[in-house]
């Protein structure tokens, strides 16, 4: 892993002008460009903000705790980090099927195409923190929240993320050149792992309800959980995750990206000769 570490260090360019290019190739002949980045989860939060904040305001009101008066907030901080972790796990899964020239012409660590994916919607992540900041500025000025020390949280929540990512997309990138359907699981397990991630909705909110202690804990055991936790708590103190769920958080990602560089290091031959 290590040798693998170091191997990724020295071809840092190619990593760079790999992302550089899927971004360029990825909004071409577009008219708004990189716009579309920040259009679409906007759009999302305004979504669930007329659903959750206007339909059901009662209800959401008396789970948010600090975030009631600024829900607006909540939403969006959660679903930008959410569409780097949906992008990225999406296209990091076909990383491999889908540039199988590139991947046999150039001479370069193939870790570098999955996670070349994960950088590139990281890029797009960073774009949208203005926007977060612009509208975190607006409520801090009318009282609704107190942004202090609990900005740091962000730094924390991108580094555990990242590394979750990353193990996530050098696992399913290699596995799915030997099994297909990999990709189409995929896009089931996005869609559930939205609704199964406190992005839209508080942790508190599961946590007193009815549900089975067993399914709680199941619950809390996925990285996820921890990482939207953090994120939230860049504005909301009261959201950074306890000691047991932050070390699950940690521990976790760290797992998978062990996980993920083990197996995709074992499988590669295999990859490069279906490929």
């Amino acid at each position: 892993m290590t040798a693998g570490v170091a191997a990724l260090w020295s071809h840092r360019n190619s990593l760079r002008i790999l992302v550089k290019r899927d971004l360029a190739v990825k909004y071409q002949q577009s008219v708004l460009g990189y716009l579309w980045s920040l259009i679409e989860p906007l759009g999302m939060g305004a979504i669930y903000f007329f659903v959750f904040g206007v339909l059901y305001s009662g209800d959401t009101s008396r789970h948010l705790g600090q975030a009631a008066g600024s829900y607006p907030l909540f939403l969006i901080t959660g679903i930008f980090a959410w569409m780097w972790t949906s992008s990225a796990l999406s296209e990091a899964t076909n990383a491999l099927t889908g540039q199988s020239r590139l991947i046999t012409t150039m001479n370069v660590p193939r870790q570098v195409f999955p996670i070349g994916r994960v950088t590139g919607r990281f890029a797009e992540y960073v774009a949208g923190l203005p926007i977060l900041a612009t509208v975190a500025a607006v409520y801090a000025a009318h009282g609704r929240i107190e942004a202090g020390w609990s900005l740091l949280a962000l730094p924390l929540a991108v580094l555990v993320q990242a590394t979750l990512l990353i193990g996530l997309s050098l696992l399913l990138s290699a596995v799915n050149v030997l099994m297909r359907d990999v990709e189409r699981f995929m896009r089931l397990i996005i869609r559930v792992l939205f609704y199964a991630t406190p992005i839209i909705y508080p942790l508190s909110l599961v946590r007193e309800s009815e549900l089975p202690g067993w399914l709680k804990v199941a619950y809390e055991l996925n990285p996820l959980v921890g990482i939207f936790q953090l994120q939230h708590a860049i504005w909301y103190p009261d959201e950074f995750p306890d000691a047991r769920l932050l070390a699950t958080t940690v521990g976790g990602s760290v797992l998978v990206l062990v996980a993920g560089a083990w197996t995709f290091r074992r499988l590669e031959p295999a990859v490069l000769k279906e490929l």
